[in-house]
């Protein structure tokens, strides 16, 4: 109960018409959407996709953060210290595989490694290391971090697809309520129009100017049309429930749909001012689409991750110089007679895990750009038949128009017979029923109409503004 005073509530403060009908409130297609884009849980979800991306970007950045390092470790038996040794450090990594650090060394102790050995107050270093072939084409910081700007920017346009999903769905949900509450009301008021004319049969009939069997077929209308709304209402109840999975409010509040709840009147004209339906026909620029560039960001991080296995094929080797110091508060102290060096080569003869690993990103990126092509050609394709369709089936609904206009004209003309005597009760049924199927073809096909203009939406993935 709750959760439909809410709908209510919100709906009764975000409606700009009055009700459609008297103890009815409209609820309009932009006002519908705009409530799924705000309170939607799966759009809420594609929101987290943004922070992942900004996380894996953190991440990535963690690799070039500075370090603290310290190391301690001491030996005593039996009153003897065997050994006591402190070792600290403050490295700074850098883009291209050079890292800049500072330590400090203190160690004692009667057992302690001759090449432990330090002055008494400690011994201070300060130098760099390198690798040499790590950085040439790319190093596994600069993959990591490159890797990272691209999914983030990717992240933009996951969430626009997901959102644009959502979104589509949720029109489908709207449109089949909109269709089913169109059918409800035409079959509601042929439904009147069938007991308006059994009281006007009846009355003939009491007077004798009607044969009792008039009656009869009059009732069996009645009868039937009864039957015809009972299907509509069912139907108009189970769009109404499949409508109340998009509906929801602050706090992931599902709402529930009520029998005063009824779709706005002017559909076509909010679906185009939505979707923008007329540009999106005659505008479409494929280079900006969402689908094609998350792929294109694919595309650059496979062609980072072969730089990177490529890299690997170049020979391992590692530099480290430090000068050396026991008073750190003279810099002139560091020169060249002091230091600490090393130098660290390793290349596998074969390289059969490189080259192999390198193979693999040549085909995963190969794989990416098929990807790729394959997928502009089918958007492609989707898009002209769209259109396509969207054309054939606006013609088709103007003659579908014109179909119902007929025949209400001649249903019409077979009253007015009928009311001169010239006609009979079974020919108005007939030309009625006609009138009936007519008018449901219509409504049918206007939902494929826009269920087509929004398939076109979708496949477009358009940021829409509400």
């Amino acid at each position: 109960m709750k959760q439909i005073l809410f709908l209510l509530i919100f709906i009764l403060m975000t409606s700009s018409g009055s009700a459609q009908v008297e103890d009815t409130i409209a609820l309009g297609f932009k006002e519908y959407l705009a409530m799924v884009k705000r309170y939607h849980p799966l759009v809420k979800q594609a929101d987290l996709i943004l922070d992942e991306g900004d996380v894996k970007f953190l991440k990535a950045r963690g690799n070039s953060d500075p370090k603290l390092e310290a190391d301690y470790s001491a030996k005593n038996y039996k009153g003897t210290e065997y050994y006591n040794n402190f070792n600290s450090a403050f490295k700074i990594p850098t883009w291209y595989g050079v890292e800049l650090n500072a330590k400090f060394e203190n160690n004692s102790g009667e057992y302690l490694n001759p090449q432990n050995n330090v002055p008494e107050d400690g011994l201070y270093s300060a130098g760099i290391s390198l690798n040499v072939g790590d950085g040439i084409l790319m190093s596994e910081r600069m993959a990591a971090l490159k890797q990272a700007k691209i999914y983030r920017d990717q992240t933009q346009l996951k969430r626009q697809l997901q959102v644009t999903e959502v979104l589509y769905k949720a029109s489908l949900a709207y449109f089949e309520w909109y269709t089913a509450y169109q059918q409800y009301n035409l079959f509601e008021s042929f439904l009147d129009n069938a007991e308006i004319r059994y009281q006007g049969v009846a009355s003939e009939y009491e007077v004798g100017e009607k044969p009792a069997i008039d009656t009869v077929e009059a009732g069996l209308s009645i009868q039937s049309r009864k039957l015809d709304l009972q299907q509509s209402k069912l139907d108009l109840i189970n769009a109404g429930l499949n409508l109340s999975n998009f509906l929801w409010m602050d706090g992931n509040v599902p709402l529930e749909m009520t029998p005063e709840v009824v779709p706005g009147e002017n559909l076509q004209e909010e679906l185009t001012e939505t979707f923008n339906i007329d540009e999106l026909l005659f505008g479409i620029n494929l280079e900006e689409h969402p689908k094609l560039r998350s792929l294109n960001y694919e595309v650059d991080m496979m062609e980072v991750e072969k730089r990177l296995r490529a890299n690997k094929l170049l020979p391992k080797l590692d530099l480290e110089y430090n000068f050396l110091t026991s008073n750190a508060e003279d810099l002139n102290t560091l020169n060249n007679r002091n230091y600490k060096m090393g130098v660290k080569f390793s290349f596998p003869i074969f390289l059969r895990k490189e080259r192999g690993e390198l193979q693999l990103a040549k085909l995963e990126l190969e794989n990416a750009e098929l990807d790729l092509v394959n997928a502009r050609l089918k958007l492609e394709n989707e898009l002209r038949s769209l259109q396509n369709q969207i054309v054939a089936l606006n013609e088709q609904n103007d003659l579908m128009d014109q179909l119902v206009n007929d025949y209400t004209l001649m249903v019409v003309a077979e009253e007015r017979k009928f009311e001169l005597g010239e006609s009979s009760l079974f020919l108005i049924n007939s030309r009625e029923n006609k009138l009936i199927s007519a008018r449901l073809k219509e409504i049918e096909m206007n939902l494929k109409l826009l269920k087509s203009k929004a398939e076109l939406f979708k496949t477009l993935a358009e940021v829409v503004e509400l």
